[in-house]
């Protein structure tokens, strides 16, 4: 795509508007879900993440047929990796919230072209909030452009979170969904200066959030600081920071023991 097909990003929002719908009809709030599991010890699934999962490969394997795909609750597609253009989808992010009853979820999709997303929505019908993105295009909420937090001093900065580390007391803590894809948009909106992951980490829970906070005109980067770069062989990295621009640099600083702890635990597994 030399540019944005509009008519693609309208059905990507299409599809992502159905697969909320059909997932909210199983969502009670305030009450626990009984259909889930554990994939792996504290990894929680729900016959949600499947449903959309099924409904989202349907739908949006017919907006652009050549396109690879790459879920957290199903097989990638055949040479994915290759593939110039991927579809990278969490179905429901955030599941733990979905599976305890509260609204912090929300199906997550982009489109990556050539390593980078190029359009994305996220939805989150429990809030009310209907995110998207493109390239060139903005990220808007709701009928409404968003403009990232314009901070300019670390210390002080609002973070969703529900603790911080003795050195992060300096910072402001405020609601935290369980989806990291929705604290990344509360950067792009504006309600939070900095979301934070210090710990090897999937392409589908970043993907769409990154370029909803990057056009919004937030920085966002792995916790070392590097361009994110999206459609590996293994598809991890390295945390995620999203962040003001202005105290992006400070951030990382901060960060840097604790990712290279990380890094000395265990090597890139998406080298």
């Amino acid at each position: 795509m030399p540019a944005i097909d509009l008519s693609i990003l309208h059905a990507t929002l299409s599809a992502a508007d159905h697969a909320a719908t059909w997932a909210m009809e199983s969502w009670v709030c305030g009450a626990p879900a009984t259909n889930h599991w554990e994939k792996t010890p504290g990894q929680p699934v729900c016959d949600a993440d499947i449903g959309v999962d099924r409904i989202l490969r349907e739908r949006l394997g017919a907006v652009l047929p050549g396109a690879g795909w790459l879920s957290e609750e199903s097989a990638s597609s055949a040479g994915r990796a290759n593939a110039r253009h991927v579809w990278v989808v969490d179905p429901i992010d955030g599941t733990r919230d979905y599976v305890r009853g509260r609204p912090g979820w929300a199906v997550s999709i982009a489109l990556v072209e050539d390593g980078a997303p190029v359009l994305a929505a996220l939805v989150a019908p429990a809030r009310g909030e209907r995110w998207w993105a493109a390239t060139g295009q903005g990220a808007w909420r709701n009928g409404k452009r968003l403009r990232a937090s314009t901070r300019k001093t670390l210390a002080g900065a609002r973070v969703p979170a529900d603790a911080l580390a003795m050195i992060d007391r300096d910072l402001v803590m405020v609601s935290k969904p369980n989806s990291i894809a929705l604290r990344m948009a509360m950067v792009a909106a504006d309600e939070a200066d900095l979301l934070a992951s210090v710990r090897w980490g999937a392409e589908w829970d970043i993907a769409a959030a990154a370029i909803i906070a990057s056009e919004a005109g937030a920085t966002v980067t792995d916790a070392l600081g590097r361009p994110l770069r999206f459609n590996r062989e293994n598809p991890v990295a390295l945390g995620v920071l999203c962040s003001a621009p202005e105290i992006h640099a400070t951030a990382v600083q901060r960060l840097r023991e604790r990712a290279k702890a990380v890094m000395r635990l265990q090597d890139d597994p998406g080298a």
